[in-house]
């Protein structure tokens, strides 16, 4: 079982969203690093996103350690701009 740690950026985002959503993203990150629609981010060796709906969730995985880390949250199209 992995360890999910989520940055504060990620968590603020988040819990901004409406309670339906919310809760649909965090089950969501529950099942990472296994999970549905996951591909590696262009341009970076470690970095992972998971596509929820419209919402984007960008983060890595420390397989020495069995921790997910949960670095940003947003929508689709602003995500990426900051990746």
């Amino acid at each position: 079982m992995y360890k999910i740690l989520v940055k504060k950026k990620a968590r603020k985002f988040i819990e901004s969203l409406p309670k339906p959503e919310r809760v649909r993203i965090f089950k969501a990150i529950e099942q990472l690093p296994n999970g549905e629609d996951i591909k590696k981010l262009k341009g970076h060796s470690d970095l992972l996103r998971l596509r929820v709906g419209d919402y984007r969730i960008i983060y890595t995985v420390d397989h020495g350690t069995v921790t997910v880390i949960v670095i940003d949250a947003g929508n689709r199209g602003e995500i990426y701009k900051r990746y």
